[in-house]
């Protein structure tokens, strides 16, 4: 049987009550095809394709692959989903600001 726990609080999920939610992230290398587009009909983009992957295979270093395209999946308890969806970039909140009354 397999067992679920939540990847940020690390609760375990009973299989037969609770909800577990998925979280799937895809971060890839973004590519601008207008970028550059004024000497475009000089190019041969095959080539330049071929030439990326001959490279990527030839490197030694194998990180390479995490540097353009990278996929992560978690499993969210609900409270911990609520959490993510109110901030799923991680940025730090503004301090709310008190509301005083003028005594």
């Amino acid at each position: 049987m397999i067992h679920y726990s939540c990847d940020l609080c690390k609760r375990e999920f009973d299989p037969d009550d609770d909800l577990r939610y998925v979280v799937k992230i895809e971060v890839f290398a973004a590519y601008d095809p207008n970028a550059g587009a004024e000497d475009d009909e000089d190019r041969d983009h095959l080539q330049e394709i071929q030439d990326i992957l001959e490279s990527m295979e030839d490197a030694e270093d194998e990180r390479i692959g995490d540097d353009v395209y990278q996929q992560m999946r978690f499993d969210l308890c609900p409270e911990c989903r609520r959490k993510f969806l109110k901030n799923p970039l991680a940025r730090e909140m503004p301090a709310k600001a008190f509301g005083f009354s003028s005594n």
